[in-house]
């Protein structure tokens, strides 16, 4: 044989094993299922991609994702859902609480891993936060949970305010346990609060169109994707009619608002990334328990005060963590 033949065999042999090698090792493949639209949220999928990255992988080198946005649209989430599962992801990381029903409605089998503002055992997700169970685990911002901080902290800012409001999304999950606890904290300091719908673009304005008519002083802002995804809009219409908004997130804040008491959503974002890390390794999500937020921020704007004519007492400045001038 050949001296240049026999290189090329040995080499061709030595190779074999490396290609046989990548074809039994493809890249996993994660789908992403979100019920808004991906230019509001850069921000927070900067956060997942970050979190893949904390967990040993980077997107179109060792990891892919399929996005699937619905685009303010519920009712195309479970063929979305189905999609994702027929093209046999190793992993479903839905955003939302609706978009985790979805992805749980259309498979037993394929794990699915969570972030949501609602509470994963009331929502129907799990059974156990601690030992979830099945196919599903995830991250719970406790979002939904600090509506009556929210208020408290609105009432301080805005002593004066008698009628307040709540703007909810219906489609998105049903508020009763959220507005009877809104409720009990209002009565608690002499107030009242309405709890007014939008589901559209439209439906917000003529929502806070309805606050003047009805005289409301203050308003909250429920934390949903819709409003996520509408926030320039909400802040815009705040300042146009003049009325003092307290919000879930700090995305707001930075957006113009007011003020806002949550958790930093870019980081649920990774931690939840974190987690579908965890089984793409090789965990049962069943065994994985659920990570809830404990560490939530205050963020006032300090200039949309100014223009609605509001001084920030000190006790608020001395507890925010960060004032945007």
């Amino acid at each position: 044989m050949r001296r240049r033949e026999f290189i090329a065999v040995v080499g061709g042999a030595a190779a074999w094993p490396l290609a046989a090698r990548a074809q039994q090792r493809p890249v996993p493949l994660i789908g992403f299922l979100h019920d808004g639209s991906p230019e509001p949220f850069a921000n927070r999928v900067a956060g997942f991609r970050k979190g893949l990255a904390e967990a040993g992988f980077a997107e179109g080198r060792n990891v892919a994702i399929e996005y699937r946005w619905a685009h303010n649209d519920s009712n195309r989430l479970q063929a979305l859902a189905t999609d994702l599962v027929n093209r046999q992801v190793a992993v479903i990381a839905t955003l939302s609480a609706i978009t985790a029903l979805a992805a749980k409605a259309v498979t037993a089998t394929i794990p699915i891993v969570f972030a949501t503002s609602e509470e994963p055992v009331q929502a129907g997700l799990v059974p156990s936060l601690n030992r979830p169970g099945g196919n599903i685990t995830g991250v719970n911002s406790m979002a939904s949970e600090l509506g009556g901080r929210r208020l408290g902290l609105l009432h301080e800012l805005v002593p004066r305010a008698a009628r307040f409001a709540l703007l909810v999304d219906p489609v998105a999950r049903p508020r009763t346990e959220t507005m009877t606890t809104l409720q009990s904290a209002a009565e608690a300091i002499g107030k009242e609060i309405e709890a007014f719908y939008a589901t559209t673009p439209n439906e917000i304005s003529a929502a806070f169109a309805s606050f003047m008519q009805k005289r409301v002083d203050a308003v909250l802002v429920s934390p949903e994707v819709l409003f996520a995804d509408r926030r320039v809009q909400i802040v815009a219409l705040a300042t146009h009619y003049r009325v003092p908004a307290m919000y879930y997130s700090r995305e707001f804040a930075d957006a113009g608002g007011l003020m806002s008491y949550g958790p930093n959503l870019a980081d649920l974002w990774r931690q939840t990334a974190i987690c579908a890390g965890r089984v793409l390794k090789g965990e049962n999500p069943a065994d994985i328990p659920v990570v809830r937020a404990n560490t939530f921020e205050l963020v006032i704007n300090r200039q949309a005060a100014q223009l609605l004519g509001l001084e920030i007492p000190p006790t608020l400045l001395a507890i925010a963590d960060e004032v945007i001038e």
